[in-house]
């Protein structure tokens, strides 16, 4: 029987265990559950409570019939079809599918936002004491984490952002809304300032065992695929999310691109050979702080507690989708 290895418990992989993998399949992952980085935001404002943003993957794994060990890969010999754990366990594979996201190069002191269950945890731990925090991150994670700790509690918040992240109009709309929440926007980089939390969100890092794996990968260590999310060098080896890079049609490291890996990965698991083919326009929804949000898409823009209402079904939808 083909001996199916799946490595990591993100989005993508929680739709392949849904829909099913035909084989011994075993999910290695660091922990019984995968949270969903659209509503992290609205954790941290305290609109959501833990458990409505997590995907249970260990119940997940029990109806599939799928093995479930809880560990991180040390080192993958691509070449040899073997996964070395950080425990010293080694685990063979025919197939392998990786959806392992990306981590940050944040500061010694800094509290990065991925992975997110540590995160939360050390949120939880400080969040009643806060003066002073600074989030430091261009993009809209820093943004919508910005506003969404300005609503939560009394703390200053500074936004540090060295880059132009958004088009002028969605620029706008952003930058009034950060006003409107408090958050102080800083035009440069974060250069040790003094503040009692640092929330770093900024840049995507591959891991280092992506480059040491034998894969071919970009010049950032990501794994390359093709179109069918299969590595350019061992198509026995499939790679989604954050921590693929699309040889074809390189895109942004997001969670909204993920998403959209999960059904390819999961029909060319199966043995199908469905293609993917990065969308054109991306629908972007972006939180602020209070039930308030911004919508992007193809240039055009709206905001509103009816957007935020939008955002909010969407993603209850996607997180109950996995749920018996």
């Amino acid at each position: 029987m083909r001996r199916v290895l799946l490595v990591g418990g993100g989005h993508a992989h929680a739709w392949v265990i849904r829909e099913g993998v035909a084989g011994e399949v075993t999910l290695v992952t660091p922990y019984p559950h995968h949270t969903y980085s659209g509503m992290l935001p609205g954790y941290v404002a305290g609109h959501y409570a833990a458990a409505e943003i997590r995907i249970d993957v260990a119940a997940l794994c029990a109806r599939a019939g799928v093995e479930l060990v809880l560990g991180r890969v040390a080192v993958l010999d691509a070449d040899k079809r073997i996964a070395r754990l950080e425990s010293g366990a080694e685990i063979a594979y025919d197939t392998a599918s990786l959806d392992v996201g990306a981590t940050s190069n944040a500061p010694d002191g800094a509290l990065p936002a991925k992975p997110f269950e540590p995160f939360m945890a050390r949120w939880e731990e400080v969040r009643e004491g806060l003066r002073c925090v600074a989030v430091v991150g261009s993009g809209a994670a820093g943004v919508e984490m910005a506003m969404a700790i300005a609503h939560r509690t009394r703390a200053r918040v500074v936004l540090y952002s060295d880059r132009p992240m958004f088009r002028a109009g969605l620029a706008t709309r952003i930058a009034r809304q950060l006003g409107r929440n408090g958050v102080e926007l800083r035009n440069a980089a974060y250069a040790g300032e003094s503040a009692d939390l640092v929330v770093w969100t900024a840049g995507a890092h591959a891991l280092p065992w992506l480059r040491a794996s034998g894969l071919a990968v970009d010049e950032r260590g990501f794994v390359l695929v093709d179109d069918r999310l299969r590595s350019v060098s061992h198509p026995e080896v499939l790679a989604a999310g954050d921590c693929a890079t699309l040889r074809s049609a390189p895109h942004p490291k997001s969670g909204v691109y993920a998403v959209r890996h999960a059904p390819v990965l999961a029909a060319n698991l199966r043995g199908e050979a469905r293609r993917y083919a990065p969308q054109r326009r991306a629908l972007a929804l972006l939180s602020c702080g209070a039930r308030y949000a911004i919508a992007d898409w193809g240039g055009l823009s709206w905001e509103g507690a009816w957007v935020w209402r939008w955002k909010d079904r969407i993603d209850r939808r996607w997180v109950e989708s996995f749920r018996p």
